[in-house]
């Protein structure tokens, strides 16, 4: 095996997003897309000579390939050690958790997390750092612009290891452990969660329907859940992660994952349900004829973690980002602890975590998370989920009503345009941008604007300041919209729009979210004009 330094040029575009570099697999697959990529990656975080990198993904098109190449481009930039995952598979969670638990200097994950797969499909990869999570602003930086200045990169020219196959290997002087990828991660769930309580909640009868969507998180879900803690077999469908996900969405929402909301909405359903994405960082909850909504999910997990051992101590704060629905906030004033709001992208959470300021994060994307590692966690959910209802003996949907008569119910709505022309979309931000001063006293449907702004966000752990987050509009009957342009998509721009509105009357919590929220869904409409920017009359998604 000799080591070639082959010579390159930047390539255009690859700016990492909120969560690493996404494109479409075909163009990840043109060398030297992925290489100058990776280079830019090594280059970016001072060099790898002598460190030790976690290397793992969802089981995506593309994944055994491209691992192939950065191991051999890890042992050609001097690393010490890659630690990857057997057959290439790593929950995002796992990974995160296996960075800090080995004290590597960090990782590369490969997925597009609840983006389509397939050779047509979309691909990902992202680095995160030593402390487990995603790259800062800083570092993502420091990668974009050594992408932009790259003339060449170095690899192995032959050589590779048998990923398939648990052991340790050497590859031209780096050693190269092929680990067990679920192991540590269950280990360190029996150190959070009363496996005991859980095991007799199933032996008792509750019966759980976890849809793995054909994703990365069916093994952890069959070891954890059916193994270690008795679910009935076969309480995990979808469980065996699939190069395109069975042809589906990995997206956990009611749109994707309609064969589960199906089977919690019909005759002889299960107690609960719960569903997770590609790369095992999301989830949703669903109860025998109930959703719970991400935002409600993270109000509800806020206000009852004591009753799992692993936070019974009390939560030092919480975090959501600003998207998220308020309700989070309204637990965190009644319990006298701290409530921050940040940015989308779970690495403004990562600060605040390792400061010790915030013990549970979590997004109305349905991401959700704490200390344990830096990054959301979908199955770490779904077992609060559970150790909470082995506790209470309480249903999902009882569980709820308690939650909203106590604390009054956020009704809330997020509708995705997707794939808008990124022209239009970016006019239509920017009418909004300019709009901003004149907005307050105009009326809209019978709501009044009260103030309207773009967010920005300094950080009270490292002074960093990001600009330009969403624009939101307040309005009266404790309403807000959020507009915001996703980071996540690989085509065109989705156009993001979040409802919100609090309602406190004890008879009126019980509404369908649409219902409830007619009047800010036609605010927003009239106060940004998306249906003449966007030619759409309706959203793709609603959830």
């Amino acid at each position: 095996m000799t080591i070639k330094t082959i010579p390159t040029t930047p390539i255009d575009g690859q700016k990492p997003g909120t969560s690493g570099l996404r494109k479409k697999t075909p163009v990840f697959m043109a060398s030297p897309y992925l290489e100058n990529y990776v280079q830019a990656i090594f280059d970016g975080i001072g060099g790898i000579t002598g460190k030790t990198l976690v290397v793992g993904g969802d089981g995506r098109y593309f994944n055994d390939r491209a691992i192939d190449v950065i191991l051999r481009m890890a042992a050609a930039n001097g690393a010490r050690a890659c630690i990857v995952g057997q057959g290439g598979l790593l929950s995002t969670p796992a990974a995160s958790h296996l960075i800090r638990k080995r004290k590597a200097d960090g990782g590369l994950i490969l997925s597009a997390s609840h983006n389509p797969g397939g050779p047509d499909a979309d691909f990902g990869l992202k680095y995160n750092g030593p402390n487990g999570g995603p790259a800062t602003e800083s570092v993502s930086e420091k990668i974009f612009a050594c992408t932009m200045a790259l003339s060449e990169y170095r690899i192995l020219d032959a050589g590779g290891v048998p990923i398939d196959v648990e052991g340790t290997y050497d590859l031209a002087g780096m050693r190269v452990d092929v680990v067990d990828p679920i192991r540590d991660y269950a280990e360190l769930m029996e150190t959070l969660f009363d496996f005991d309580a859980i095991r007799t909640l199933f032996s008792g009868g509750f019966r759980i329907r976890f849809d793995a969507m054909h994703a990365v998180t069916g093994p952890y879900a069959r070891e954890i859940l059916e193994n270690r803690l008795g679910a009935a077999a076969g309480s995990v469908v979808n469980g065996t992660p699939s190069p395109d996900f069975g042809g589906g969405h990995p997206d956990p929402n009611p749109i994707w994952a309609k064969d589960l909301m199906a089977a919690i909405y019909g005759g002889n359903a299960p107690d609960f349900g719960a569903a997770s994405d590609g790369d095992g960082d999301r989830n949703m909850i669903v109860g025998r004829g109930c959703y719970v909504s991400p935002s409600d999910s993270l109000a509800v997990l806020a206000d009852l973690a004591h009753l799992a051992p692993g936070y019974a101590d009390g939560l030092a704060g919480v975090a959501r980002s600003m998207p998220t629905s308020c309700a989070v906030d309204r637990v965190a004033s009644a319990k006298g602890i701290a409530c921050f709001e940040t940015p989308t992208g779970w690495k403004f959470f990562g600060n605040l975590l390792d400061a010790g300021q915030v013990t549970l994060c979590g997004e109305e994307s349905a991401g959700t998370g704490s200390n344990h590692v830096r990054e959301k966690d979908g199955l770490w959910a779904v077992l609060l989920w559970l150790n909470i209802l082995a506790q209470t003996g309480k249903s999902v949907a009882t569980l709820m009503a308690d939650h909203w008569a106590r604390y009054g119910r956020n009704y809330y709505s997020r509708h995705d345009y997707e794939e808008v022309d990124a022209d239009a979309a970016t006019a239509l931000i920017a009418q909004l941008r300019a709009a901003l001063p004149t907005l307050a006293g105009q009326n809209f449907g019978g709501l009044t604007v009260t103030h309207a702004d773009e967010f920005s966000y300094d950080d009270p752990v490292d002074g960093s300041t990001s600009t330009q987050q969403g624009i939101r509009i307040f309005l009266t009957k404790d309403a807000r919209i959020v507009f915001r342009l996703s980071g996540t998509g690989t085509a065109g721009a989705t156009l993001r729009v979040y409802l919100e509105r609090l309602e406190t009357a004890p008879d009126a919590l019980a509404q369908d979210a649409q219902v409830a929220l007619a009047d800010v869904i036609a605010a927003a409409d009239q106060i940004a004009g998306i249906t003449r920017w966007t030619g759409r009359t309706a959203p793709d998604v609603i959830t």
